[in-house]
């Protein structure tokens, strides 16, 4: 009989943390590092367009590091900035993270047996794409924890040198409407669309948050229309797929 301990782990399972591992979770991380400079580079233009600094492109992306919320995030922001922005932004920036807490709790029975210090480090560098290869790594039966950290480690690199490039592209273009940088965000956010969409079963809370946006956004001033459209989509969204698990 195989036990296991209270956080669902066999009793033979060894978690270790390790140089080693660090490195190879890096290694494993490069190509989707490279694949993601676009992403962060087009991001630092749009921040230059919203006015943003160099020091507070550095922060956004240093301290958030969180690619789809800062894209919303930048839509919403305006300078100055303004007192009733504030909330639309940090309202918007928690619901879309808001997957990072099943995300973590998924990575729970390994990392609770881990010192607090590391546990909490590695989690900083928490993303899909680091969290996804960790969880293939963990299941094929390897247990370096300091995987995770190597490639969160190198993704955050990643993600802030190219918001950085971005920005100083953006320094140097003088008309970002002669380039078509106007639509660079609308052709993201359409790219985002087209891998996210499932199928007919999306049909239904993409219709309703796009019809509560365009009301929201006829009837609501500022950038209301984002966050309200994004929560009733969420919402009938999830209300389908408690019927479908019944």
């Amino acid at each position: 009989m195989i036990e296991q301990d209270a956080h669902g782990c066999t009793t033979n399972d060894q978690v270790t943390w390790s140089w080693a591992g660090l490195i190879r979770g890096m290694r494993s991380m490069v190509p989707l590092a490279l694949g993601g400079l676009t992403d962060g580079i087009v991001w630092g233009v749009l921040a230059h367009q919203a006015g943003l600094s160099l020091i507070e492109v550095l922060l956004m992306s240093g301290l958030v590091y969180a690619g789809s919320a800062q894209f919303l995030a930048i839509t919403l922001w305006s300078v100055p900035l303004a007192a009733g922005s504030i909330l639309p932004i940090i309202v918007t920036t928690l619901i879309v993270n808001l997957r990072y807490l099943l995300l973590g709790a998924a990575l729970r029975p390994w990392f609770a047996r881990l010192h607090p210090m590391r546990t909490y480090l590695s989690l900083f560098f928490m993303s899909d794409e680091n969290w996804a290869l960790t969880m293939r790594e963990f299941m094929e039966g390897r247990r370096d924890t300091a995987f995770f950290l190597g490639g969160g480690l190198l993704l955050f690199v990643a993600w802030v040198g190219s918001t950085v490039i971005g920005k100083m592209v953006g320094l140097a273009i003088s008309d970002p409407v002669q380039w078509g940088l106007d639509f660079v965000f609308t052709a993201v956010f359409l790219t985002l669309l087209v891998g996210m969409w499932k199928g007919k079963s999306d049909l239904l809370p993409w219709a309703v948050a796009a019809i509560v946006a365009v009301g929201a956004a006829r009837l609501l001033p500022g950038s209301w229309y984002i966050l309200l459209g994004g929560l009733a989509g969420s919402l009938v969204g999830a209300i389908k797929s408690d019927k479908h698990v019944k």
